[in-house]
C-alpha cells in the first residue's frame, strides 16, 4: 500500500504570539490566465511548532497533517532561514 504525500509549503512566519503555533505567510506567483501579467497572491497559514522556536521574519517550510485545533492542520518541519 503506497503512502500518500503531503503537501509541503514555504513561507515566511508573519506572527508568533500563541503558544506553540505560528502564522505563515505564503507567497504565490502566478500568471494572469487573460493578460499575461505575473500576480502575486499570498495565503496565511496556522502551523503547529512543538518548541516555540520560530520567531517573526524566519523562513519556514511546513507540511500538511491531520487537524490539531479549528485552524491548524500544518505542522513546521524546518526553518530555512532564521531572522536578523
Amino acid at each position: 500500500m503506497a503512502q500518500e504525500q503531503r503537501k509541503v509549503l514555504t513561507g515566511t512566519v508573519v506572527s508568533n504570539k500563541m503558544d506553540k503555533t505560528v502564522v505563515v505567510r505564503v507567497e504565490r506567483a502566478h500568471r494572469h490566465p487573460l493578460y499575461g501579467k505575473i500576480v502575486r497572491t499570498h495565503k496565511k497559514y496556522h502551523a503547529h511548532d512543538e518548541n516555540n522556536a520560530c520567531k517573526e521574519g524566519d523562513v519556514v517550510r511546513i507540511r500538511e497533517t491531520r487537524p490539531m485545533s479549528k485552524n491548524k492542520r500544518w505542522v513546521v518541519i524546518e526553518t530555512i532561514r532564521r531572522a536578523q
